[in-house]
């Protein structure tokens, strides 16, 4: 038996060398890491994030406007209201007995008394 091993390895001319044939491995099929699904999803994600910070700073825009214009208004309100308390205190100064009787001078009235009714209970 020996012989006969040693003659299978030993290599004849004008014979093909016997390839040792290595038992086969199925392959391998690439693991994907990401499937198709994953990838939509995570491209849904980021466009719901986009849109959810667009509207955000919509929002804040906006709100930054409305608080503009309520400063314009407040200080609309105030100027307002000083001319108010200026006329008030000018229709004051305006009215004062001595202005209204020295007015009545200059047209040429004058104080009758007979001509006086005073009025009860005001």
């Amino acid at each position: 038996m020996a012989v006969r091993l040693r003659q299978t390895n030993i290599q004849q001319p004008g014979m093909p060398e016997q390839k040792k044939q290595q038992p086969r491995q199925p392959k391998q099929k690439k693991i994907k890491l990401i499937s198709v699904q994953e990838k939509i999803l995570y491209v849904a994600f980021v466009v719901l994030m986009a849109v959810l910070a667009v509207s955000i700073l919509h929002t804040q825009g906006e709100i930054q406007t409305v608080g503009m214009e309520i400063q314009k208004i407040e200080t609309e309100t105030q100027k307002i209201s000083m001319e108010n308390v200026d006329l008030k205190v000018r229709v004051s100064e305006l009215s004062t007995y001595e202005r209204i009787w020295e007015k009545a001078k200059e047209l040429g009235l004058t104080l009758n008394e007979k001509n006086v009714k005073v009025v009860p209970g005001e």
